[in-house]
């Protein structure tokens, strides 16, 4: 790995990208460095104060990748300005959630997690994430793996996936890997999907409802302006705007406002 500092002039809070509810294996280290692992790639990062962060990855990748990853080419603060002062509760929840951004993660990871998080504290989700990834994973670096790959997860088989405490949702993981394997699931294809499209694709697989397809749209596919709707988003409609949808008025980028007011309304309880 190669050390560098970037300076990041937009938006970026890394407490709260871990703690927005999309990722589930980025963590904090003991030592304050952030660890994010997304395919075979793994990039450290370190405040340095202001806008300063110390970089470890390999060489080129912060640029290649990771800039991707963070979403780094769209400012979140000139989108926060644009929506200012229209509405008073979107307001608080920008404000409460400023450094939060959209990670453009890895679709295959994306598909599996959202398919284990159905029902699922956020804890418990981390737990079962993390188990398959060093029971069925490549080893990256020391104590550092990779998401298994289709065909580690169909190896592992209904018993080894049960042993890290999916429950009843081993029969959807099992049934994707094995799709994904035989290449009847082509992922990468789906990337050229038009929204909508893609989303009913996502909706053909066992397990995947609307808010699976909508977060694995959102988070893997960088689709910013769909919206998953869970228990808070739905309670949020309710309590907020009495009952009336307000993700249309946010068009393409709806995605990015229903983050802040997930966080937000969470953080409230």
């Amino acid at each position: 790995m190669t050390r560098q500092t970037v300076t990041i002039p937009d938006d970026f809070d890394l407490d709260k990208i871990l703690a927005s509810g999309q990722c589930f294996r980025p963590a904090k280290q003991p030592d304050g460095w952030y660890r994010f692992i997304s395919g075979r790639q793994v990039l450290y990062l370190l405040p340095r104060g202001g806008q300063q962060y110390e970089v470890r990855c390999k060489a080129g990748e912060w640029e290649q990748f990771w800039r991707g990853y963070f979403d780094l080419d769209r400012s979140y603060a000139a989108l926060r300005r644009r929506l200012e002062g229209r509405d008073p509760f979107v307001q608080s929840a920008m404000d409460y959630g400023k450094g939060i951004r959209i990670l453009r993660q890895d679709v295959w990871e994306m598909l599996i997690t959202f398919i284990i998080s159905q029902r699922k504290s956020i804890p418990a989700i981390r737990t079962a994430v993390e188990l398959l990834a060093q029971r069925y994973g490549e080893e990256l670096s020391e104590g550092v793996c990779a998401f298994p790959t289709p065909e580690a997860l169909c190896r592992a088989g209904e018993q080894g996936l049960q042993q890290c405490g999916l429950g009843y949702r081993t029969r959807y993981v099992l049934h994707a890997a094995q799709q994904a394997a035989a290449g009847r699931l082509d992922l990468q294809a789906m990337e050229r999907l038009p929204d909508e499209e893609l989303f009913t694709a996502l909706l053909q697989l066992e397990g995947v409802g609307k808010k699976v397809a909508n977060c694995v749209c959102l988070f893997g596919f960088g689709r910013v302006g769909r919206v998953p709707v869970d228990v808070w988003i739905q309670r949020l409609i309710q309590e907020e705007f009495g009952g009336q949808d307000p993700f249309p008025r946010f068009g393409g980028e709806a995605g990015i406002l229903q983050q802040y007011l997930f966080y937000y309304k969470r953080s409230l309880g």
